[in-house]
């Protein structure tokens, strides 16, 4: 493509988010791929291949409803993930079976589930132990994987900036290195009599030299992402830096996953973000420039969802991208009015606000998609929830009274400033109107008048120029 032909501004990056939506749904899983149990040493993560999935859950606190609503999101996050689900099977247990997740009786119905239904995969709602999974696995005769690997197989598939990429990549290196087996699950990790030494016959067995091997090379890979995620923050430290030296406030849009945050901020700054009926359509952080209507400049900033029992592997990976939430000035945080539990849903993200550090940091409550919504679910929403608006990102319904709260949530310039302003010296004016907040502007003979509040840097610039009535 040409200089001339080559799209550019808002427009281009509307085509470019067309573009992610149309290479998003076109990644889908090839049916008919082998799906027999196979050792886990030549890869550096376990890659999932999910085609056809039975899902097992279980339930072991809180009403039918909340079981019932945790499996459905896992079946929307296997939909995400590109798998077709066959069937679903919850437990009441006080607590899951320490050796195959699910009781023996159980297992059997899962394993008549996936004969009947010709599943390849197995896909627990929980997090599994390295032996519950092996012991699944054994039992059924297909592949098990939980709700960690899932998500971290879903991010994978969706980052797209080298930051990105590098973070998932490091927490599926985590979660895989604790869950490395030998050929078949059944040779020697530990030898015994001379061996133990390292002499005589036998020496260490094949299946340890193998697991060290690859633990060997994941904790090598492991140390060269750490270093690659290290140079790539501080490219944006330094970002981060320029922003704070100008004192442009910034707000974070945070919230569930689906609940429509990347609407919100096409809604509000025209981004052209990727926009998508699926779970973790945003992974890479979007900042925009904004003003508020009064002049104030300030970011907004996408942030990637939250989920229930969000892996503790990914909070860490992608703490660096959750800064942006713990750093901002304001958050926004988006919730699904019309979901079945938005209440579950915002305590899922205070939850994880709490482990970021970000729980100061001052909330507006946005719930979305007023327009699917039920009106007594809203208006429960907002009895709970005093400092909430409502608003629907696809109609613009609300829009008007959410940039109304947040422009009175932006944290005000804290120094008050009399002064007249040269002719000579616009620019600390525009200054004033860009990071300052204005209260009067009158043209006089010697140059601007104005009052404003501004930060105490800018303050300082414009003290010569104070005035000194009495």
């Amino acid at each position: 493509m040409t200089d001339e032909n080559r799209p550019d501004g808002p427009d281009h990056e509307v085509d470019r988010g067309e573009m992610d939506l149309q290479d998003r749904s076109s990644l889908r899983r090839v049916a008919g791929l082998s799906t027999e149990l196979e050792d886990i040493s030549e890869v550096e993560y376990r890659q999932l291949r999910l085609e056809r999935v039975v899902l097992v859950g279980v339930w072991t606190d809180g009403t039918v409803e909340d079981a019932e609503n945790s499996l459905t999101e896992l079946k929307a996050l296997a939909e995400t993930a590109g798998s077709e689900v066959l069937d679903a099977l919850i437990q009441r247990r006080q607590k899951p079976d320490p050796a195959t997740y699910i009781g023996s009786g159980k297992v059997e119905e899962l394993r008549e589930a996936v004969r009947a239904t010709g599943a390849d995969t197995v896909i627990c709602d929980g997090e599994l132990a390295p032996s519950q999974l092996r012991n699944l696995e054994d039992k059924v005769k297909v592949k098990v994987v939980d709700r960690v690997a899932l998500i971290l197989d879903i991010f994978a598939q969706h980052a797209k900036s080298a930051e990105g990429k590098a973070q998932v990549e490091l927490a599926q290196l985590q979660y895989q290195t604790q869950r490395l087996r030998g050929w078949g699950g059944n040779l020697s990790r530990q030898a015994g009599g001379q061996a133990a030494g390292g002499e005589g016959i036998g020496g260490r067995g094949p299946g340890e030299t193998k697991l060290e091997t690859d633990r060997r090379r994941i904790q090598a890979k492991m140390a060269k992402l750490r270093r690659e995620l290290k140079d790539l923050r501080g490219t944006r430290e330094t970002k981060k830096a320029e922003r704070r030296r100008n004192k442009i406030p910034s707000v974070a849009i945070a919230g569930y996953t689906n609940a429509g945050k990347s609407s919100l901020l096409n809604r509000l700054t025209g981004a052209g973000v990727l926009v998508e009926d699926a779970l973790f359509a945003t992974l890479d952080p979007t900042t925009r420039r904004a003003e508020t209507s009064d002049g104030r400049v300030y970011t907004l900033s996408d942030t990637v969802g939250f989920v229930r029992h969000l892996p503790h592997q990914l909070v860490e990976a992608f703490r660096s991208t959750l800064e942006e939430v713990a750093d901002a000035d304001l958050i926004l945080h988006v919730v699904d009015g019309s979901h079945p539990d938005p209440e579950g849903q915002i305590a899922a993200v205070r939850e994880v606000f709490a482990q970021i550090d970000a729980a100061p940091v001052p909330e507006i409550i946005v719930i979305n998609k007023a327009d699917a919504a039920d009106p007594l679910v809203l208006k429960a929403l907002l009895a709970r929830e005093p400092h909430a608006v409502v608003v629907s990102a696809r109609t613009g319904e609300g829009i008007d009274e959410l940039m109304g709260a947040l422009e009175a949530d932006l944290p005000v310039p804290e120094v008050l400033v009399d002064a007249v302003v040269p002719y000579s010296r616009g620019d600390l004016v525009n200054q004033l109107h860009l990071h300052g907040e204005i209260e009067t502007l009158e043209h006089v003979a010697d140059g601007t008048h104005v009052v404003a509040r501004a930060h105490p840097e800018l303050a300082a610039e414009l003290a010569e120029f104070a005035t000194h009535r009495g």
